[in-house]
């Protein structure tokens, strides 16, 4: 007869046990180490919650299925983070800003993030006319007007309304007379970040009266992370073959000139600082880059591939697209490192750039540029797209 001892049997018990007990750990240490981890905030929400001129300011956060971040605040409808991959996975801020409200509101000197109007860039002396009027503007930049005067579209508390985790949509409504443009203006802008890495910024616009309109949005881009050095090694492409000179005001003189044989040919891959520190006058009037780009517009012109910034180190990599005519090339040349940004970090000279899709400078007063003149039967409408990659 075969038989089996009370030690045998308790030993193997024993066994398997001890077995299934190791297995269980194996399996809840996997679990454990998949699980996603709570990541707080890039940004505390709580530093943006204020009331500001009697509105309620908040932070909104968009998410995309691979991870992207973006933060943005009503006030102003500005971009405070953007969280981005570089080659390795790992995520950094690459737009300039404040980790608190309190930074934008006291920060004159910036426009970090926001959205721009009613006219972005430059308007000569402030001024200009429509059919028979003429309409006086504030000098805010010198004896010109920049983006839409003291408290432009930047200084505005937004209605916001978020649509889900990746959509986010803004209302805003300017007066007649507000900075001493003409017409109540009914402004709709939406972001909308998709899945692809695209940040698209869609805006509309209507208004009782004839009036000129001219909105972009103005953030400042390093590649390497915000507040991580310079953006000179950045390379740039632009799809332009001409600029619009400036005079010694930054105002356009109303022609166009080639980029071939001057520091502003960028149709091929370039380092931004390659030839910034050029004796080219318009180079020394910018005090580096600071000019309007024609855009060489394809078949398909509602989203024109205008720029393209590749930064070698991080592997990151922006497209610009746009069915605007033109796009402002800024080098941060007036940056100075003396306020602190997110983090504690300074953003010093030349430490972030902006590309902002547009008409062009002072079109009210330079009748050959493409129209900027927006009739009360007429609809405003405005795409932009960032769109980033890893190479």
């Amino acid at each position: 007869m075969f038989r089996i001892s009370c030690p045998f049997i308790f030993t193997q018990f024993i066994h398997i046990s001890m077995r299934t007990i190791f297995l269980s750990l194996i399996f809840l240490v996997f679990l454990f180490s998949c699980t996603p981890k709570p990541v707080p905030p890039t940004i505390n929400p709580q530093a943006f919650n204020k009331m500001v001129d009697g509105k309620q300011v908040k932070l909104f956060v968009l998410k995309n299925q691979k991870g992207m971040e973006v933060t943005v605040t009503n006030y102003g409808a500005r971009i405070v983070s953007w969280m981005v991959p570089d080659k390795k996975g790992l995520m950094e801020d690459v737009v300039l800003g404040f980790d608190s409200i309190d930074g934008y509101i006291t920060g004159s000197e910036t426009y970090y993030g926001a959205a721009i109007g009613r006219y972005g860039n430059r308007i000569a002396r402030g001024e200009f006319q429509l059919g028979d009027l003429k309409y006086k503007l504030a000098q805010n930049n010198g004896v010109n007007n920049l983006h839409g005067g003291i408290n432009g579209f930047c200084r505005k508390v937004w209605d916001a309304t978020q649509k889900g985790d990746n959509e986010l949509d803004f209302k805003l409504v300017s007066p007649d007379m507000d900075e001493g443009f003409p017409g109540e203006l009914s402004v709709a802008m939406s972001y909308k970040l998709t899945n692809e890495n695209e940040l698209i910024i869609q805006y509309e616009a209507r208004c009782d009266k004839p009036t000129v309109i001219n909105l972009t949005n103005h953030s400042f881009f390093n590649l390497h992370g915000a507040g991580n050095g310079t953006i000179l090694d950045h390379q740039l492409t632009l799809n332009a073959d001409f600029f619009t000179p400036i005079d010694s005001t930054l105002i356009p003189t109303g022609e166009l000139a080639p980029v071939e044989n001057t520091p502003f040919d960028f149709r091929k891959p370039t380092l931004i600082g390659e030839r910034i520190n050029s004796e080219h006058q318009q180079i020394k009037y910018g005090l580096g880059y600071d000019i309007n780009y024609v855009l060489v517009k394809g078949e398909d012109q509602t989203r024109t591939l205008a720029a393209t910034v590749y930064e070698p180190q991080s592997g990151r990599q922006l497209e610009v697209f746009t069915d605007q005519p033109g796009i402002q090339f800024y080098t941060g040349n007036f940056l100075d490192g003396k306020r602190a940004g997110k983090k504690g970090k300074t953003y010093g000279y030349r430490t972030g750039f902006c590309l902002e899709t547009q008409h062009y400078p002072n079109t009210p007063n330079q009748p050959k540029f493409p129209t900027v003149e927006l009739d009360p039967d007429q609809v405003y409408s405005h795409t932009c797209i960032y769109k980033f990659s890893v190479r």
